[in-house]
């Protein structure tokens, strides 16, 4: 047995940011041989550190008290996980895979957990080296690293000590590249388990945790701005910023968002839940600042599959051309459609772009002399930047026959490709491009992979971007079980068997394959399947190409989404009276993706074009019998929409396939005389729910549902009214939808005249925060009973609407 002196940074976690849980702190510890060979390494660097620092330990001495008095009270559990931990035998890290090197806690870090654990004990009970039992610690370095039950993850969140000690990114500032390795390897962890206990995005996140930490460490957040294309991303960033407490919120009711959010960090530039915004947004930082004659640093990262929108191509055009320093990283993990997967694994990536990027990465030369010419700038000093130029420069012109990649043809100078999670390697190169004065646009392409360092996201096929709860040490997700399956899986089935009666009949979607439901499709139709990229605009008119030719296409966008192609669906499709079919996904509510993710408008803006045909069903099976409808019509274009969920499981038609409804026809679901409620979509289950309710008050209530906003059942309308003294229209979509067409209706007709009491009940005009989808329907007030209430309040039962309401 050896006994040392040792440094750690003692802070517990939750410890805060004080001067105490950052500080390094001394004591004597008993220690195997192999674990104070790690320690004598990490004491040597920590000597090194405070050196270079002008510091001494010994300064930091008086502090030492403080920290073991606040890390006492929090320690015993994580002392109890390592005394059972460092027990357990098993593979060292020399016996795994290079890409599993994450997996296992590194010999310095285990060191440095011990000596905050045991400074807790000391400080409790004056009686250092000792556990809560009193029996002595001892480390074995070597079997001290194999925590990992049945060799695959952690079955209990290990230690954190130095992300422990980080709350905001001036904390990191200064930690030297090993220590910016062991807060990656930690952060990632954190990662896994605090999206574990929530759901959310998680593969992408992973892909980036070295990149945020490089980022983070090289560039001076909030004053530099750093912008993370669609949020996705954004967890490990997030974590970085101050939110990690409060990560067990995330994606929930009055929780952290899902994505990047101005009103939530001032350390979040840019909100971002759709793709591709990041540069220019980023350029127009840039060029704010420089109007203002400031210096500060923009950074955009952007995703290779959010490079397939022309709108970045549009901001690198731009950039080019306008000059400012901007640096544009480039996220590269080859995973350009989301989720990343069909049915038969991962999903190919589309476009020219994937070949472009597979090329810059494959090109070894390139790689080999620009690792010459960084590793001699590196060794000599900045006294060599005009070799390493000239080298750069003879690299550059055996990528094309102008010398210049596809970026520098745009403007943008390239740097690139850099592995992702090298550390050191992001770091170098990070502040170089900072340090240039006036380098102008810069594209620097970071080879990532996404899920790295969680094995079962690794070898998933879908990356795991999107999970539910799950148990990070199975990696087995928590799927609720439910009797029915959801509309997306409902509406792929009935177009698959539309196509298998029809040779015609095809699929588009811009990258959402398991989204949208294609994916199944695909392996029906795999000819018969385009996936676009995130590319919307494209797909549209694409669509409108395919109808020209007597094909007969659906496309399928979230609705959300289909408003990044609204000029091609006025210009392309209905101004031509095209006969393209628009499946929209995720209509009205959307729960915990939030604002940027919610349906509202397509109601609106779909319905105000002369030629579409609108409509929306009321459960599963009319799902399946509208997607019969729109392939059935062949003269103008038309949509319908379905929300997110599941389906209320009625009885579904023969095969999965629908008949075909008469267009502009609605049905009466339940006959009464006094109030009619008129339901549009899956808004009609809420309206049943409120006559229910009614009937319990003794007021007799008709629900029909409309089917189509356009053309209107203008029968049905005229009836409801002449027949009853209350009309209620009900939807979940913004103002101007379904509620404006009927009440332009009843008011040409003349039918608002008399006596009628008209009421329309839509989303609020709002943007409603992400939450559970029964707190967004109750914020929206759409719920049964608070339809209920609404009738209430007119006929007069002010005290009972007052009871319902509340429900």
């Amino acid at each position: 047995m050896a006994t040392l002196r040792l440094s750690s940074p003692a802070a517990a976690r939750g410890g805060g940011g004080g001067a105490a849980a950052a500080a390094s702190t001394s004591m004597f510890m008993q220690v195997g041989s192999t674990g104070a060979a790690a320690a004598c390494e990490y004491e040597q660097q920590q000597r090194r550190r405070d050196r270079l620092q002008g510091s001494s330990l010994s300064m930091l001495l008086p502090v030492r008290a403080a920290v073991m008095s606040a890390a006492a009270g929090l320690d015993a559990k994580h002392l109890g996980w390592l005394q059972r931990k460092t027990s357990i035998n098993g593979m060292s890290c020399s016996g795994r895979s290079k890409n599993r090197r994450f997996h296992n806690i590194s010999k310095v870090r285990l060191a440095k957990a011990a000596m905050a654990r045991a400074d807790a004990d000391h400080g409790a009970n004056g009686s250092s080296n000792r556990s809560s039992n009193g029996s002595a610690i001892h480390i074995d370095g070597e079997n001290a690293m194999n925590v990992v039950k049945g060799g695959e993850y952690y079955a209990e969140e290990p230690p954190t000590p130095l992300l422990d000690t980080i709350n905001y990114p001036a904390q990191m500032k200064n930690l030297n590249i090993k220590d910016l390795q062991q807060l990656a390897d930690e952060l990632r962890t954190d990662m896994v388990f605090s999206v574990s206990k929530t759901g959310g995005h998680l593969g992408s996140g992973l892909g980036v945790v070295d990149l945020t930490v490089a980022l983070h460490y090289v560039f001076n957040a909030p004053e530099d701005k750093i912008l993370w294309d669609v949020g996705h991303q954004a967890y490990p960033h997030k974590i970085l910023t101050g939110r990690r407490r409060k990560m067990h919120t995330l994606r929930q009711t009055l929780g952290l968002a899902g994505f990047t959010k101005r009103a939530e960090s001032e350390y979040d530039a840019f909100g971002a839940g759709h793709s591709s915004t990041t540069i220019s947004a980023g350029l127009g930082m840039a060029v704010g600042r420089d109007l203002q004659g400031r210096h500060n640093n923009v950074v955009s990262v952007i995703g290779d599959g959010a490079m397939t929108a022309g709108q970045a191509y549009e901001a690198m055009n731009n950039a080019g051309y306008l000059d400012s320093n901007l640096i544009v990283v480039l996220n590269d993990n080859k995973q350009v459609s989301l989720p990343t997967a069909t049915l038969d694994g991962p999903a190919a990536p589309v476009g020219a772009l994937s070949s472009t990027l597979s090329k810059l990465q494959s090109n070894t030369q390139l790689r080999k002399l620009r690792e010459a010419a960084k590793g001699v700038t590196k060794q000599i000093g900045g006294s060599t930047h005009q070799l390493a130029s000239k080298v750069d420069e003879f690299a550059r012109g055996m990528i094309s026959g102008s010398g210049s990649t596809m970026f520098e043809e745009l403007g943008l100078y390239y740097i690139g490709p850099v592995d992702g999670h090298n550390i050191e390697d992001l770091v170098t190169i990070l502040e170089n491009v900072k340090s240039a004065t006036a380098s102008g646009p810069v594209l620097i392409h970071v080879v990532t992979e996404k899920g790295h360092g969680y094995p079962y996201a690794e070898r998933a096929a879908d990356k795991y971007h999107g999970v539910v709860k799950f148990d990070p040490e199975s990696g087995k997700q928590f799927k609720a079980p439910s009797s029915t399956l959801t509309y997306t899986q409902y509406f792929a089935n009935a177009l698959i068997a539309e196509a298998e009666l029809d040779s015609k009949v095809v699929a588009i979607h811009a990258a959402m394959g398991g989204g949208t439901g294609l994916n199944y499709f695909q392996k029906h139709f795999p000819q018969r399947t385009f996936d676009v990229g995130i590319a919307e605009q494209h797909a549209v008119t694409f669509a409108a190409g395919l109808a020209t030719e007597g094909i007969i296409p659906f496309c399928a966008i979230y609705s959300s989404f289909l408003q990044r192609g609204y000029d091609q669906v006025i210009h392309d499709v209905d101004l031509q009276k095209l006969p393209v079919r628009f499946a929209l996904d995720r209509a009205g509510l959307v729960g915990a993706d939030g604002p940027t993710h919610c349906g509202a408008f397509d109601i609106t803006y779909m319905a105000c074009l002369p030629n579409m045909v609108v409509m929306a069903p009321a459960d599963e099976a009319e799902l399946m019998h509208m997607v019969a409808t729109a392939a059935a019509i062949d003269d103008r274009p038309s949509c319908f929409r379905f929300p997110r969920g599941n389906g209320v499981g009625v009885p579904l038609p023969l095969n999965n396939k629908g008949v075909p409804i008469e267009v502009g026809k609605g049905r009466v679901l339940v006959e009464g005389t006094r109030v009619a409620i008129l339901g549009y979509g899956t808004m009609v289950q809420n309206c049943l729910a409120a006559q229910a309710s009614l009937l319990e008050q003794g007021i007799s209530a008709t629900v029909a549902d409309a089917r189509f906003c356009k053309p209107l059942d203008k029968d049905l309308i005229r009836a409801l009214a002449k027949e009853h003294e209350v009309l209620i229209t009900v939807e979940e979509g913004s103002i101007g939808g379904f509620a404006a067409h009927v009440a332009h209706f009843l008011a040409l007709e003349g039918l608002l005249d008399g006596n009628l009491k008209w009421r329309p009940m839509v989303l609020p005009d709002r943007y409603i925060e992400h939450g559970s989808p029964i707190d967004q329907i109750k914020e929206a007030g759409l719920t049964g009973n608070q339809i209920a209430a609404t009738v209430m309040s007119i006929v007069g039962g002010p005290r009972e609407a007052l009871h319902l309401s509340r429900y």
